[in-house]
């Protein structure tokens, strides 16, 4: 009798560009391409098209770039820990070298692009983006509990390359929507590190929810940080960057989130800490959106 030999099969091609979008962060990415994309058009006084898809494809580069290369960074990590473990590094669907290689390759490239196709201070803030994330944020996140407050700059820093790229310059319409975008991220990321406290723990990530045994330093942080992005949300209307619209609905909103937080702060709960996620998403959705309608 012949022994049956079972030989793996070979994985589809539709299934290796889902662990290809999924080693970059695909929903990550579409969250950076639409705050580029809202500080592009909050700055631009004309809208070019073409110069707005530019900087939007070669943002999406860097950004899934940056992305594969911290799960690059972090496949040891993510292999201990239940919500990473099944990624494509860690599974093994995709090896080191070749998430590195592409990682690197897309990175570049997106770099090069925004440089030749929009302006070099789009692709110098690009750079600095996927730089000190990989090399700043992502090993001080085994290391300090302040890793969460420095992660938060490269991550405010696409609608400021979307200013530059409508302006090549930097103004104080970009630092306001950076200033949004990096209060807006403290809050939301508070609610994330709690929910999966448990996991980062197994992992070796020094998150101030993995030393807060009772969570309750977590809830003051996401309180505060929502009053600060309260405090920088009105500074457009003040400016007179934008109409009444705006600053009824970004106080509205910046209420409803701090209402939340308060929430999850007196029932530090896994509910009530996935309300403050979804909120803050509804949030900078929302707002990205008031501020283009409504730009003077």
């Amino acid at each position: 009798m012949t022994e049956l030999v079972l030989t793996p099969s070979r994985p589809t091609a539709g299934a290796i560009v889902r662990d290809y979008l999924e080693l970059s962060k695909s929903r990550i990415v579409l969250m950076v391409v639409i705050t580029t994309a809202a500080g592009f058009l909050f700055a631009a006084p004309h809208v070019d098209p073409l110069l707005l898809l530019h900087t939007l494809f070669g943002t999406a580069l860097v950004a899934a770039g940056t992305n594969a290369l911290n799960q690059y960074v972090e496949r040891e990590h993510d292999a201990k820990m239940h919500r990473t473990r099944t990624r494509p590094l860690p599974a093994g669907r995709i090896t080191p070298r070749a998430a590195l290689a592409f990682s690197a390759a897309i990175a570049i490239l997106g770099t090069i692009y925004l440089g030749l196709a929009v302006n070099w201070l789009t692709a110098a803030l690009g750079a600095f983006t996927l730089t000190s994330y990989i090399f700043v944020y992502t090993p001080l996140k085994r290391v300090s509990t302040i890793c969460t407050l420095i992660g938060a700059v490269p991550g405010a820093i696409p609608p400021l390359m979307g200013w530059t790229a409508a302006t090549n310059h930097l103004g104080v319409g970009g630092w306001i929507v950076f200033g949004i975008l990096f209060f807006w991220q403290l809050p939301h990321f508070m609610a994330i590190s709690w929910m999966y406290r448990d996991d980062y723990a197994r992992g070796g990530f020094a998150m101030l929810s993995v030393e807060d045994e009772n969570g309750a330093a977590v809830a003051r942080q996401a309180i505060l940080y929502t009053l600060a992005l309260l405090a920088v949300s009105v500074a457009p209307s003040v400016l007179g960057m934008t109409g009444i619209a705006w600053l009824i609905g970004a106080v509205a909103g910046g209420v409803i989130l701090l209402a939340s937080t308060l929430r999850f702060f007196f029932d530090r709960s896994h509910k009530n800490a996935r309300s403050v996620f979804m909120i803050s998403n509804l949030y900078l959705l929302t707002t990205m959106v008031l501020l283009v309608v409504n730009a003077s």
